[in-house]
C-alpha cells in the first residue's frame, strides 16, 4: 500500500513538473511540441478512435509579428519609454514605421548615428536617442559569449498584438498553431481505448492525453489573463499614455482569476505582447505595482523638470498625483532609475 501512495504521489509531482514546464515555454517551442505531437501516429489513433476532438475556438484572431527584436533584456521597470504610446520616442517610431526602424536599429551592422539618421530621415539626435533606447531594450549574443555566434532566442516570448477596434483592445494571435483549436477529450472513450490497447501502448496514450491536457489548461489560463489585463488596463491601452495604468499586483490578479499566484508568476515571467503603437513589451506592463508606476512617474518628471530638487520632485509628485512620499523615498526611486540628482541634469540637458 505504501508503495502504491509513493507512485501515485510520485506521478502527481512529475505532473506538476511537466505543467510548470509548459507554463513557462515559449511560443515558439511550444509550437514545435504541438506540432510534433500532431503528426504522431498515436495521437491519430486518438482522433480517429473519438478520444481526442479537435475544436476550432470561437473569436481567436491572428497576425504576423510585424518585426522580431533581439533579446529583451529588460521590462518596463524604469524605462517608461516602452509603455507610452504618446511619448516623443513612440512617435518617432511611428513616424519612421517598423520596417525602417527594424533593419537599421535592432540589426547589428555597425552604422554610426549620422548614417541612421540619413536612411529614415530623421536628425542624428534623434538617431542617437532611438539607438541609445535600443541598447537599453537588446543585447547582442557576442557580448554573452568568447565568440560571435547567432543572435539567441528572445528572453520574453511574444504571445500577441494588440490593436484597438471601436475605442476597444482587441488581440491577434502569432502562433497559429497553438491557438487554432482545442482538445477535446471523451473520457469513456478513453477508459475504452486503455482497455483495448496493451499495456505499454495505453500507458503512452495516458500520457500523451495527459499532455493535451496541460497545453489545453495553459492556453485557457493564459487567455483568461490576458482578457482581464486587457479590461484592466484598456484607458492606457487606447490613450496610449503610460498614466493611464492602474495598479494591478499579481496577487490581486490571482485572486480574481481564482488561480495559484505561482501559476500566474510562471505564466507572464517570460511572456510579451506588441503594443498598439508597435513596442514590444513585457506582460508585467500589464500588472504594475504602485511603487513601479511611481517609479515611471518620478522618471518622466525628473527629465522633463531637470531644475527640480528631490523636495520639489516630491511637491509635484503630491500636486499631481496625490500621493505623499518621503523625501527619502524621493531619492531612493531616482537612484534605482538611474536619475542623477538636480545639478548633474542640468549639466545633462546643457551637454544635449
Amino acid at each position: 500500500m505504501r508503495l502504491g501512495l509513493r507512485t501515485k504521489a510520485g506521478a502527481r509531482v512529475h505532473g506538476q513538473m511537466k505543467l510548470a514546464r509548459l507554463l513557462e515555454s515559449p511560443e515558439s517551442e511550444l509550437e514545435r511540441r504541438v506540432v510534433a505531437l500532431e503528426a504522431g501516429a498515436l495521437f491519430g489513433r486518438l482522433l480517429e478512435s473519438g478520444v481526442v476532438v479537435k475544436q476550432t475556438p470561437e473569436h481567436v484572431r491572428f497576425a504576423s509579428r510585424r518585426f522580431a527584436g533581439r533579446a529583451l533584456r529588460t521590462m518596463s521597470e524604469g524605462l517608461p519609454e516602452l509603455a507610452d504610446g504618446n511619448g516623443d520616442l513612440a512617435k518617432l517610431m511611428q513616424s519612421i514605421g517598423q520596417e525602417d526602424f527594424s533593419s537599421v536599429f535592432l540589426g547589428d551592422d555597425g552604422k554610426t548615428d549620422a548614417q541612421r539618421a540619413k536612411l529614415c530621415g530623421i536628425t542624428t539626435a534623434d538617431a542617437r536617442r532611438l539607438r541609445e533606447f535600443v541598447d537599453k531594450l537588446y543585447v547582442q549574443s557576442e557580448f554573452e559569449a568568447p565568440a560571435p555566434q547567432a543572435l539567441k532566442d528572445p528572453t520574453f516570448s511574444a504571445l500577441a498584438g494588440i490593436a484597438i477596434e471601436d475605442g476597444k483592445p482587441v488581440l491577434a494571435f502569432f502562433h497559429r498553431e497553438i491557438w487554432d483549436k482545442r482538445y477535446l477529450i471523451n473520457d469513456e472513450r478513453r477508459r475504452d481505448l486503455a482497455l483495448d490497447l496493451p499495456a505499454r501502448d495505453a500507458k503512452r496514450a495516458e500520457s500523451l492525453l495527459r499532455e493535451l491536457e496541460y497545453i489545453d489548461q495553459r492556453k485557457t489560463t493564459l487567455y483568461r489573463v490576458l482578457e482581464a489585463v486587457l479590461e484592466t488596463q484598456a484607458d492606457y491601452l487606447v490613450s496610449g499614455a503610460a498614466e493611464r495604468r492602474v495598479p494591478l499586483t499579481q496577487k490581486a490578479l490571482s485572486d480574481r482569476l481564482d488561480i495559484s499566484p505561482s501559476v500566474l508568476n510562471r505564466l507572464i515571467a517570460n511572456k510579451s505582447v506588441e503594443l498598439p503603437w508597435g513596442l514590444e513589451a513585457s506582460l508585467s506592463v500589464f500588472v504594475p505595482s504602485r511603487k513601479s508606476l511611481l517609479r515611471d512617474q518620478l522618471h518622466d518628471l525628473a527629465l522633463a523638470r531637470p531644475e527640480l530638487s528631490d523636495e520639489g520632485l516630491r511637491a509635484e509628485i503630491k500636486g499631481k498625483h496625490g500621493v505623499e512620499l518621503s523625501r527619502r523615498s524621493i531619492t531612493q526611486y531616482r537612484k534605482e532609475l538611474g536619475v542623477g540628482a538636480v545639478n548633474r541634469r542640468k549639466t545633462k540637458r546643457r551637454l544635449a
